[in-house]
């Protein structure tokens, strides 16, 4: 599975060869490509915050992020075309699923009525609004499709309890699922919108959502689309409203990623990823974590051991699963998405989108 990107194989290996300089990848070892590699920024033609990110293929990708903004390229990043839906210029988009150049869902943040979700089926020429939170104590963060039906938006907890929306008719209309199956959240426990990945799913029925801002930090598992759910203690920082799990990303319905930490800059993020083999189950530590707190997270396209984590401070990648990471980059980027074409992206601050590229 190769692309203009790099495969995940190589950019795996390459991540655990010899040291190099921030923003550059080395040379990787002897039997794979000598390619050097690394993010290519694109201009996005805005400054916007762009913490949603949904990549199709190699060619295109949709980014949502702040001021309503929606932007669409076909080409690779080579222009993109802003289709925000009219009158959005007050949202705050943090995430977008996307399920080719013509068929998106915008998901839209905050108290009350701000927690929005938009769908459009032309491209982005027009927009339909399919839910509008009227519940005051709602507060909607991620949202994730088993495929272009059925998907899933979760909120900050509503009466103790984490609160789950579903669609049947791919975001056209949605409804409040009982949450007799949810357990209990913490005193403090939320989620973070912060890279369309507190909510993820694997699969047609496995979904799993990301806490953080209580005393343990915790994911918790559905196996049948958000009826019933589990929740584990996720061993990364937490204790304080600004830690926890931030983003999480499985290649299937067992092998998961959890990355977070503390968003705080002056704050450290010690044992700030973990991974599963058991479907969130059981979390373990990485042995040699990324250096600082991380947002987002996507496995390499192509590999079983791959992966990419991405944050304000820069990307780490994984050859083992999640258990060590490299630093590779150190441009600041908020969410990363990879496709099955083998492309990966990344989206961030001050608009900055790019594709990985070769060298």
């Amino acid at each position: 599975m190769v692309s203009a990107g790099l495969c995940g194989a190589a950019l795996a290996a390459t991540a655990l060869a010899a040291p190099q300089a921030a923003g550059a990848v080395p040379a990787s070892p002897v039997g794979l490509s000598q390619q050097r590699g690394g993010w290519d920024l694109k201009d996005s033609g805005t400054d916007v915050r762009f913490r949603g990110l949904a990549a199709v293929s190699h060619r295109t990708a949709w980014a949502a992020g702040t001021k309503g903004t929606v932007l669409r390229t076909s080409n690779g990043g080579g222009t993109w075309r802003n289709v925000s839906p009219p009158g959005a210029g007050e949202l705050e988009f943090r995430d977008i699923q996307a399920f080719d150049g013509r068929r998106a869902v915008v998901l839209a943040i905050g108290e009350g009525e701000a927690s929005r979700v938009l769908r459009t089926a032309d491209g982005g020429a027009t927009w339909t609004e399919s839910f509008r939170n009227t519940d005051p104590k709602a507060f909607y963060d991620c949202m994730t499709f088993f495929d272009p039906r059925h998907g899933l938006a979760m909120s900050d907890p509503v009466d103790g309890k984490f609160r789950i929306l579903s669609t049947a008719d791919g975001g056209r209309s949605w409804k409040v699922l009982p949450d007799k199956g949810m357990p209990a959240a913490q005193e403090g426990e939320a989620g973070f919108a912060a890279s369309g990945q507190c909510l993820v799913s694997s699969g047609s029925r496995d979904v799993w959502l990301a806490t953080g801002g209580a005393a343990r930090a915790r994911v918790l598992h559905s196996s049948d689309r958000g009826r019933t759910w589990t929740a584990t203690d996720a061993p990364v920082p937490a204790g304080d409203p600004a830690r926890g799990v931030f983003g999480l990303a499985f290649r299937d319905r067992t092998h998961g990623i959890a990355v977070g930490g503390d968003y705080r800059a002056d704050q450290p993020s010690p044992k700030a990823a973990a991974t599963t083999g058991d479907g969130g189950r059981t979390w373990t530590t990485a042995k040699q974590p990324p250096p600082a707190y991380r947002s987002g997270v996507a496995w390499l396209p192509g590999s079983r051991r791959g992966a990419l984590a991405v944050g304000p401070t820069g990307t780490d990648v994984t050859a083992d699963g999640g258990r060590s990471w490299r630093t590779v980059d150190a441009g600041s980027y908020d969410t990363v998405d990879c496709t099955r074409d083998g492309a990966c992206w990344a989206s961030g601050e001050k608009g900055r989108i790019a594709r990985w590229e070769r060298r």
